[in-house]
């Protein structure tokens, strides 16, 4: 196995023959553990015969994490924007190796386990997933709130949104194809690159794998770099920012059924339940839910063709036939027709009170009529304007 070459310097191996893998490691004031953790990479790569490197991704160390890497081995490599998210990014940019296997600086994860995740990757996977509970996590090794909150909620709400076939959605230690990696176009800087890596390969059709690993407890005397609840709703909001159809779509669906379905069933009169009577407040309320949920379909369709037309999402073919369907021209027929809806049902109101000499109008009658009148007059009105806007959308991408 070609010997791991220190450098402290931007070295990115340009002129360097190729190796099967790279170990990449973030590192920040890591002095207490970096040295173990690369010596076991190390090892574990000569023991196997792998012809790979170690590179440390120093995010700006000011306890000398930098020398004892390369001491042991390490190809360092600086990295200046902070972040968990852009030293991986970086140390992966650096790396020589057709494969890389990430892990944690912090004496969590066993490097000797890296043979283990090249053998999966040869088999052809594009993505291999540690996953510590299908392994072993040792007794304080992960704190309870994660270890029976966060991360099987996390990992649950992964799978349901983007099928993804992993039990541990935020395992620390993986391996990855680097072309394949490299072609999905990684972004985020902060912790919520573990997300963003799962989340792009099943949306960009990678093939993923999991292995059972060995979660530790850290060899740090000072608290980890993660904050429990800040860092947890990031993953969050990353999920949902990422999934339309979970954060607009379903919703949105669900509040316009349920609208509507209140709104004809009051439509004829007021209707008892139980000791209750349903009337135009009720309407009312289900007018608000129908105007709610357009709004978040809306939201939803505008959110997919961005990040489609941006390449945050890969195409969809099922967005691509609703374009050839949904035109602008279509949108603008559909807000004309609820506009008129609308205008025939409030213009009803307004002669019925013309009628009564511009007088007071009995509200149960009158607005029955109005409130549906007047959601449909703001559905078409909003009708007009999305649909222009979504075809500002749709052009760059088509």
């Amino acid at each position: 196995m070609p010997a791991p070459v220190p450098d402290s310097g931007d070295n990115r191996g340009v002129d360097a023959p190729p190796l099967l893998v790279s170990v990449v490691l973030p590192c920040l004031n890591e002095a207490e553990t970096v040295e173990r953790c690369v010596r076991r990479a190390v090892e574990a790569l000569g023991a196997s015969g792998l012809a790979g490197e170690v590179v440390v991704a120093d995010n700006g160390s000011a306890d000398g994490s930098q020398e004892i890497a390369a001491r042991a081995g390490a190809r360092v490599v600086p990295v200046a924007e902070r972040g968990y998210g852009a030293a991986l990014l970086g140390g992966i940019a650096a790396a020589r190796g057709r494969y890389v296997v990430m892990g944690d600086a912090d004496d969590s994860y066993d490097f000797g386990e890296v043979p283990a995740f090249v053998a999966k990757l040869e088999e052809g996977h594009d993505l291999v997933m540690g996953s510590r509970f299908l392994g072993r996590i040792e007794p304080g090794a992960m704190p309870p709130l994660h270890r029976w909150l966060g991360n099987p909620v996390l990992s649950f709400l992964g799978r349901l949104f983007f099928h993804v076939p992993t039990s541990d959605f935020h395992c620390g230690i993986r391996g990855f194809r680097k072309e394949a990696i490299d072609r999905i176009g990684l972004k985020t800087t902060g912790m919520e690159f573990a997300s963003e890596m799962v989340v792009k390969a099943a949306l960009f059709g990678l093939r993923i794998a999991e292995i059972p690993v060995t979660l530790r407890k850290d060899g740090r005397s000072r608290p980890p770099h993660l904050r429990t609840w800040r860092d947890g709703w990031r993953h969050l909001r990353f999920l949902l920012m990422y999934s339309p159809r979970w954060l607009y779509l379903w919703p949105g669906l669900l509040l316009v059924l349920l609208g509507a379905g209140l709104l004809a069933w009051l439509f004829p009169g007021p209707r008892h339940v139980g000791a209750a009577t349903l009337d135009v407040h009720a309407m009312l309320g289900a007018a608000v839910m129908v105007l709610a949920g357009v709004e978040a379909i809306t939201f939803g369709v505008f959110a997919k063709v961005f990040a489609v037309t941006e390449g945050l999402l890969p195409a969809d073919a099922r967005v691509s036939r609703l374009s050839r369907v949904f035109t602008l021209e279509a949108g603008l027929v559909a807000s004309v027709l609820l506009l008129a809806g609308g205008t025939v049902l409030c213009g009803s109101v307004v002669r019925d009170w013309a009628a009564s000499v511009f007088n007071y109008l009995d509200y149960s009658v009158s607005m029955r009529k109005m409130i549906p009148g007047a959601l449909l007059l703001v559905l078409g009105a909003h009708g007009l304007l999305a649909s222009f806007f979504l075809s500002i959308l749709g052009l760059k991408r088509r």
